[in-house]
C-alpha cells in the first residue's frame, strides 16, 4: 500500500526542489521529516509539509503503520511560468519569467530488513 501527497503551482523552480527531493528519496519517513526540519532551504520547507501530509494520508485513510513508511518516490514537475515585466530604459519592458513546480511525495510501507 502507499499514499500520495501532491502540492501544485508552488511557487518555486524545480531545480531547487529536486536538490531536496534527491536527499529523502528511499529514507524513512520519520528520518526524513528530521533532516528536513533541520535544512534551511525554502524547498525544504515546503516539501517537509507535503511529507508530513503524505503521513497523515497513510495514517488516516489507509491506516498504514507510520513507523513503517518510506519515502518510495519523490519528484518535482515543472509547472507554468507567472510571467511578469520589468521596466526598463527608454520606455521598454523585459519580461521575467517566475517558475512554478508541481510536488509529489509517494510513501509506502515497508517491512524492517
Amino acid at each position: 500500500m502507499e499514499a500520495v501527497a501532491k502540492k501544485r503551482y508552488v511557487r518555486i523552480s524545480p531545480l531547487k526542489v529536486r536538490k531536496v527531493l534527491q536527499l529523502i528519496k528511499g529514507k524513512r519517513a520519520e528520518d526524513a521529516l528530521m533532516m528536513l526540519k533541520f535544512m534551511p532551504s525554502k524547498g525544504a520547507r515546503i516539501v517537509r509539509e507535503i511529507l508530513q501530509a503524505a503521513v497523515a494520508n497513510a495514517e488516516n485513510n489507509f491506516e498504514l503503520n507510520v513507523d513503517k513508511l518510506v519515502v518510495a518516490e519523490a519528484y518535482a514537475d515543472k509547472g507554468p511560468y507567472l510571467k511578469r515585466i520589468r521596466a526598463v530604459s527608454m520606455g521598454r519592458a523585459h519580461r521575467i519569467n517566475k517558475p512554478t513546480s508541481h510536488i509529489t511525495i509517494v510513501v509506502e510501507e515497508k517491512e524492517e530488513d
